[in-house]
């Protein structure tokens, strides 16, 4: 649509000049009138700068799911001067292209593969090997988890109130939500069977007292 109307323009110019008109001042008038207009519209033509870098990088594309700017979406329409996602719990979120450029863009659909981190907190009285191999179990028994690569759980810290693992299974991009769902839900009903706490933050409180001695 840009280049179409360029090059009406310079049609009718040279349609102008062929007529014997002179150009000269219609010329220095276009350039006065789109020098005012720049400056007006110096955000817009940012974002048309910006605009054209997406288009020539291509870093997403429409039907991808990305995070642009801070906004969770999939990608619904791409122009010149704006990106439009539709979020989640669809909300339609146009964002300037120049402040899609200048930020972070993370494209989840850019690759086949994804990995879920997850980190479960065991209590400190469980055992810890027993853990491990109830949530490994879990992964293995998900077809959507793939073997390759292999999941892994693994001891992730020694935290205030429990003893926490780092789950991390890789699945295909399209069954990420959903395998994390599943997966957390099957963990937590795992534990519970076989006796194994998931405990909630706590804090040891010490109240110290004292009887003045009576004279």
């Amino acid at each position: 649509k840009t280049a179409g109307g360029i090059v009406f323009v310079v049609g009718v110019l040279m349609a102008v000049a062929a007529l014997g008109v002179e150009v000269g001042p219609m010329m220095a008038a276009l350039g006065a009138g789109g020098f005012i207009v720049g400056f007006a519209l110096q955000e817009t033509l940012g974002s048309f700068a910006s605009g054209l870098m997406i288009m020539v990088n291509r870093p997403f594309d429409v039907d991808d799911y990305v995070s642009v700017a801070g906004v969770e979406g999939k990608v619904q329409e791409m122009s010149l001067v704006s990106t439009t996602l539709l979020t989640i719990d669809n909300k339609v979120v146009v964002i300037p292209n120049k402040k899609a450029w200048g930020d972070t863009i993370t494209n989840y659909s850019a690759k086949d593969t994804r990995r879920i981190d997850l980190v479960i907190g065991v209590g400190y009285g469980d055992a810890i090997h027993q853990a491990r191999d109830i949530m490994m179990g879990v992964l293995e028994a998900d077809d959507r988890v793939l073997s390759d690569p292999a999941p892994a759980v693994m001891l992730l810290e020694l935290g205030a109130s429990s003893v926490d693992f780092a789950v991390r299974p890789w699945v295909n991009s399209a069954d990420y939500w959903a395998t994390r769902a599943a997966v957390l839900e099957r963990i937590k009903n795992a534990l519970d069977e076989n006796g194994l706490s998931i405990p909630y933050p706590q804090q040891d409180v010490h109240i110290v007292s004292s009887v003045a001695a009576q004279v």
